[in-house]
């Protein structure tokens, strides 16, 4: 009965390491294959993201090229930029980075409309220095001689304003006229501004003629 008791003992002992060792084989094979599918999961997903990249590098190339428009890449993302003001946009933040004068005017076109023959054909143009060093004016161009401008000799402070006076001189000519100004300083930005103007002059007013009392006009006399 002994014997038969530890023959048992022995069977059961035997197939509980059995099991436990079957158990764990199992749990490998399974931690092995959640592996193995990850693995090729990635991979996967390396090949589409490589595949993707080839097929975005080859409809790039294909692109029509625009000379007046730049593509900046970011990523996979495309936005076409106008080079004039992209340039413009970055002359204006190097001018907020270092000091210096700017000039800024309050209009740069002025349109008299009709002005009497020989009447008043000046204009102010007002402008402020909005820099952070003086501003300094040098002789500023016309167009034509009959247009004289008048500027500030002396050097304008940061946040101070001026006036530019514009003046056409040919007001005894009747007609239309469209002339500008080329105003030069050492602003930042704005080194080189035109002011503009324009208007008609109109025609020398004639006197009215006296009436002649023995005319149509003359009143009817009765008899």
């Amino acid at each position: 009965m002994k014997k038969l008791f530890v023959l048992l003992s022995a069977l059961f002992l035997m197939g509980s390491v059995t099991f436990a060792q079957t158990e764990k084989t199992v749990k490998t094979d399974n931690k092995k294959a959640k592996i193995e599918t990850s693995e090729k999961q990635v991979k996967t997903e390396k090949q589409v993201k490589t595949e993707n990249e080839v097929k975005f590098n080859k409809e790039l190339k294909t692109q029509p090229v625009d000379n007046k428009s730049k593509v900046v890449t970011k990523g996979k993302s495309e936005k076409p930029v106008n080079l004039q003001d992209s340039k413009k946009a970055d002359a204006e933040e190097a001018a907020q980075n270092e000091s210096g004068a700017e000039i800024t005017f309050k209009e740069t076109n002025h349109d008299f409309g009709n002005i009497p023959f020989k009447g008043n054909g000046s204009y102010e143009f007002v402008f402020v220095n909005t820099g952070t060093e003086p501003l300094i004016l040098t002789q500023p161009k016309s167009s034509c001689g009959c247009t004289v401008p008048e500027w500030p000799k002396q050097p304008i402070l940061p946040g101070e304003s001026n006036v530019i006076k514009v003046t056409y001189k040919n007001t005894d000519r009747p007609g239309n006229f469209n002339k500008y100004v080329t105003v030069y300083s050492n602003a930042v930005i704005n080194k080189e501004v035109k002011l503009h103007i324009k208007g008609t002059v109109l025609p020398e007013p004639t006197d009215a003629s006296p009436l002649n009392n023995g005319g149509i006009n003359s009143p009817v006399k009765n008899n």
